[in-house]
């Protein structure tokens, strides 16, 4: 009984992990959060750019793959007031991608919420 209690808090606790076990960047002070150091090896991330389309907040972060393979990923915008509070909203579906090898491209999303003043985006490898 007591191997099994040990399991349920071990399993509870991985539950608990952070939203991503990759990269992640805010765009109100350019941290970079680095949760997979392999995927870290593989990638180069830019500085994170704000722009306005029709009054709401487009992200922009420009990335550069330095393997020589193609890496199938996947990221997701975080939307944050200007309190730094997540707004509603912030849950849309990992969107997936594949940069090839050495190659540069630009990951882009536009807030659904004018009150978005901040944003995190995080990168992950892709499983499909």
């Amino acid at each position: 009984m007591r191997i099994l209690s040990v399991l349920f808090f071990a399993l509870m606790l991985s539950a608990c992990a952070p939203r991503t076990s990759g990269i992640s960047i805010e765009s109100s002070n350019q941290n970079v959060v680095i949760g997979n150091s392999s995927l870290a090896s593989k990638l180069t991330i830019e500085k994170a750019m704000i722009t306005n389309v029709n009054g709401l907040m487009k992200a922009a972060v420009p990335v550069t793959s330095t393997s020589e393979k193609d890496l199938k990923l996947q990221y997701r915008v975080y939307w944050y007031d200007v309190q730094g509070l997540e707004l509603e909203g912030s849950d849309a579906p990992w969107r997936q991608f594949v940069i090839h090898g050495k190659d540069s491209m630009t990951l882009q999303a536009v807030a659904t919420n004018a009150n978005a003043k901040q944003y995190r985006i995080y990168i992950r490898r892709a499983n499909y």
